[in-house]
């Protein structure tokens, strides 16, 4: 599933086609994603102009002149394509040739730029939602989201507080999205690594008997920010399947610089250390860490 850097590089892929953008035609090719569409889905949007397109941890938010917000989430293998009739903008050099199978495309944006904006999802895990702005505080998929990882209110002495004297294992701590919201599987191994921290560890060890932020949570505040920003620098990541792609088409390439995420067997890469990359499942997911360094 696309995580925060994948999301964030698609929402900068959208921007010169949708950005100040009149939606000038809406097809729904079904009616339904992961969820039903709603009856007026198309109507709330045809002749709406998109005033500012925004990310919020995995959801890609677009204000509408009417009011409204568009809510678009990628699901597991949506993507969102930007045509220019039939020619796919695809700048760069790790670019795949996309699946010629159209059958997936399941909603198509005709924008005033003369652009169109396809969602592909053979899945039809991803999801959409027209609700009115002044109601995103209620809204059910963003209600109990915790802060942006990369924004002001992220700190050590929050994400202390939230954790403090909870038994929850930092990894699922870090999937639940309340302490910190964006991160999935991939980022989740990756920021413990570079924190040289026990995904297994209780949440607990991030505070101190005061409540205040321990060293190890300083370490993860610092280590999220880090690998976040690398991952948007270098487009997000792409995993074997090819599943997810920058809205131009090009394939993300952090995965290129994982440090422990799907190396399972391999050396370690923290100086000095001479362990080995362990693969066991923790929650139902895949965990990827050193136990030599990862203490």
């Amino acid at each position: 599933m696309p995580e925060l850097p994948e999301v964030e590089t698609v929402r900068v892929g959208l921007q010169p086609a949708m950005e100040g953008a009149r939606f000038d035609a809406v097809a729904l090719r079904r009616g339904d994603l992961r969820f039903p569409l709603q009856q007026d889905f198309a109507a709330r949007l045809t002749g709406q102009s998109v005033i500012g397109l925004g990310r919020r941890a995995k959801y890609l938010l677009a204000d509408l002149s009417s009011g409204d917000v568009l809510l678009m989430h990628l699901g597991m293998s949506g993507s969102l394509r930007v045509m220019e009739g039939s020619v796919e903008t695809t700048p760069g050099s790790f670019h795949y040739a996309r699946c010629a199978d159209r059958a997936h495309d399941h909603v198509v944006f005709a924008m005033s730029t003369g652009k169109t904006v396809v969602f592909n999802d053979p899945r039809r895990f991803g999801y959409m939602k027209v609700f009115p702005r002044a109601a995103i505080q209620d809204e059910p998929f963003l209600k109990g989201l915790g802060p942006e990882p990369l924004g002001n209110a992220f700190d050590a002495e929050m994400l202390a507080r939230v954790c403090a004297g909870k038994s929850v294992s930092l990894k699922a701590m870090l999937l639940g999205q309340r302490a910190v919201a964006g991160l999935g599987n991939i980022y989740a191994c990756e920021v413990l690594f570079r924190a040289q921290l026990d995904p297994t560890h209780p949440a607990a060890v991030l505070a101190d008997p005061s409540g205040a932020p321990t060293g190890a949570a300083e370490r993860l505040v610092m280590s999220i920010r880090t690998v976040l920003a690398e991952a948007i620098a270098a487009g997000g990541s792409s995993l074997r399947d090819q599943s997810y792609r920058q809205a131009s088409g090009e394939l993300g390439y952090f995965q290129h610089s994982f440090q422990v995420y799907d190396r399972e067997g391999e050396p370690c890469l923290t100086k000095g250390c001479r362990g080995t990359i362990v693969r066991f499942s923790q929650n139902n997911r895949s965990t990827f860490w050193c136990p030599s360094c990862q203490r």
